[in-house]
């Protein structure tokens, strides 16, 4: 018996659609979904990955130039040491009753791990550590070749204790003849346990690629390919297993006790040692998966309101789901008021935003201020000085000394104008062409600036020159701008000094050196010398710009400014610059 098909009725018919259209919706919603959080989560990882990255870079640039500054810090004091008078005399009167004391006075100060001498047979006679006094180092690399260079020497040995030591070794002569030799050895551990603290893996090479620092003891003496292959195979399984089950994995450097890393390396400036660093993924994954469980969450929401809006268009929905739509509408409610809430949330974080720019904007119109005060301050007193003379000398019927001083004012005048220039140069972040300089013209000149202020003081003035011209590769209006800081800043240490005095030294070699010595009051902070805004004068006299602007031109000319105190009192400071021969002429 054939049954017979009933036809369907409107309402079922509307249902019948509503369904198609809700399966539809859901399914585009469902891939709209996925392809955002696709998106979302290759845009958030390269983003925060990058950030990462830098951040790491920049703490990996610190730490070098850390290791870098303790270097060469140390490497000065055995060329200190082989002149001083004591220990020669000690060496020659074979009397070491004080030696070992005047070592430790001095370890004290220069913050090295030990000094040891050594007479001519390689005995220890005089140590800051009294338990090596006569120990034997004939056969040391350090003592054996000290004896045979006449420059300091650096030496790695690695102890048997495990680690290595750092040394530098000099000899000291009396009459021309070698009498012994004087070790430092650099305290270079306390690196290590400074980055025993951090979350980051660190590690330093020598030339060959033997490790030689690291926040991780066992890898000392190893090549990094050795120290990152010391995994169980236990973890090596953890890690394939990671790598297939995390969908948000990253692609990594390099893997560090199973666990994937970003290698970040640099290269310091010493004897070709070169520094690494490995930082963890996990607070790039925290990060996006943050974001990602935000934009789910989201779409869930929107899925939700799709319900509720269709539940409410049918009637027939609505008498079978009567109970499910005012569970509906509660939530409704509860995301408005998030919504609400979080659209607050984002007012007020627009405004903090806006007020953060407008105090940024506020502090770089400061800091510009500051800076072109500071620099046109000089200019502006000199053109005061030589306005005044030129007004005495025309009352007194002298127009071509008058003259002379209206050409003076001229230079000033452009000299100004070069300043705006530069600073609006520096504004664009643009790069100032370098041309050879005579460092000679660039301190007469600089003298010339200076001579207001020459004339009102009574400072002795001593200049030792070469014969020859001294030439660098740079600005010449910016290395003036330098020596112009530090005269300025000589004559200011000797106001109050009974008996003031200036020695200007330029000398040329593997570089060409300006030396500015005073016999001021000295230096109080010679770590925050070169910070901005730091200074000793009284206000009104100074902003503490000078030295931090005269620093960062230094640098940009590829040399640099040190400080340090005179060995009779004042301050000696030393603008060193690449020496410009001739086959660096034709190059550039």
């Amino acid at each position: 018996m054939a049954t017979e098909r009933k036809p369907q009725t409107p309402a079922r018919r509307r249902v019948s659609l509503l369904g198609w259209r809700v399966r539809g919706m859901l399914v585009l919603l469902a891939v709209v979904a996925v392809a955002t959080v696709w998106f979302t989560n290759r845009l958030l990882t390269d983003r925060f990955t990058e950030t990462t990255r830098n951040r790491a870079e920049l703490r990996l640039a610190l730490y070098s130039g850390n290791l870098l500054s303790e270097l060469r810090r140390n490497a000065i004091v055995p060329q200190l040491l082989s002149r001083d008078p004591a220990l020669i005399g000690a060496l020659n009167s074979a009397d070491y009753s004080q030696s070992s004391q005047r070592l430790i006075s001095f370890v004290e100060e220069i913050g090295a791990a030990s000094l040891m001498l050594l007479d001519m047979d390689g005995r220890t006679v005089a140590a800051t550590d009294r338990n090596r006094l006569g120990e034997a180092h004939r056969n040391s690399p350090y003592f054996v070749d000290a004896l045979r260079a006449s420059t300091t020497v650096f030496t790695t040995l690695r102890r048997e204790s495990g680690g290595y030591s750092f040394t530098y070794s000099r000899r000291l002569e009396s009459n021309g003849s070698t009498i012994g030799v004087i070790v430092v050895e650099a305290d270079l551990a306390k690196f290590e346990r400074a980055w025993a603290g951090i979350s980051d893996a660190v590690l330093v090479t020598n030339s060959e690629g033997i490790i030689i620092l690291a926040t991780e003891p066992r890898w000392r003496g190893m090549s990094e390919e050795e120290a990152l292959d010391r995994q169980p195979a236990q973890g090596a399984i953890e890690r394939a297993i990671r790598a297939t089950s995390d969908w948000t994995a990253l692609p990594a450097d390099a893997y560090l006790r199973g666990e994937a890393v970003m290698r970040t390396a640099s290269r310091i400036s010493f004897r070709g040692w070169r520094m690494a660093s490995f930082t963890t993924y996990a607070s790039v994954r925290e990060r996006v998966n943050a974001v990602l469980a935000l934009e789910i969450m989201g779409f869930a929401i929107l899925a939700a309101l799709m319900f509720y809006f269709l539940s409410r268009k049918s009637a027939l929905r609505v008498a079978l789901f009567q109970r499910e739509s005012a569970e509906l509408r509660a939530l409704n409610v509860r995301l408005q008021r998030e919504i609400a809430e979080r659209e607050r949330v984002q007012e007020t974080l627009a405004v903090a935003e806006q007020t953060l720019a407008q105090s940024s904007k506020l502090a770089a119109l400061g800091e510009m201020s500051a800076a072109v005060s500071h620099e046109l301050n000089q200019p502006l007193a000199a053109m005061k000085t030589y306005l005044a003379g030129a007004r005495l000398l025309l009352r007194r019927n002298r127009p071509d000394e008058a003259l002379t001083a209206f050409h003076r004012i001229d230079d000033l005048i452009e000299r100004m104008g070069a300043i705006t220039r530069q600073l609006k140069s520096y504004a664009r972040k643009g790069q100032a062409e370098l041309s050879p300089v005579d460092m000679g013209d660039a301190l007469a000149s600089a003298l010339s600036m200076m001579e207001p202020q020459l004339k009102s003081r009574q400072v002795k003035i001593t200049k030792i020159l070469p014969e020859t011209p001294v030439r660098v590769m740079g600005d010449r209006m910016r290395i003036e701008q330098v020596m112009v800081n530090l005269l300025r800043n000589a004559l200011d240490a000797t106001r109050g000094v009974s008996d003031p005095q200036v020695d200007i030294i330029l000398a040329s070699g593997e570089t060409a050196t300006l030396t500015v010595r005073d016999n001021g009051h000295g230096i109080e902070d010679l770590e925050a010398l070169f910070e901005p805004f730091y200074t000793t004068k009284q206000p009104g006299d100074g902003v503490g710009l000078g030295l931090a602007i005269s620093s960062g031109i230094v640098s940009d000319l590829g040399g640099r400014l040190t400080a340090r105190h005179a060995e009779r009192g004042g301050a000696v400071f030393e603008m060193q610059l690449p020496i410009l021969i001739e086959e660096t002429q034709a190059a550039e």
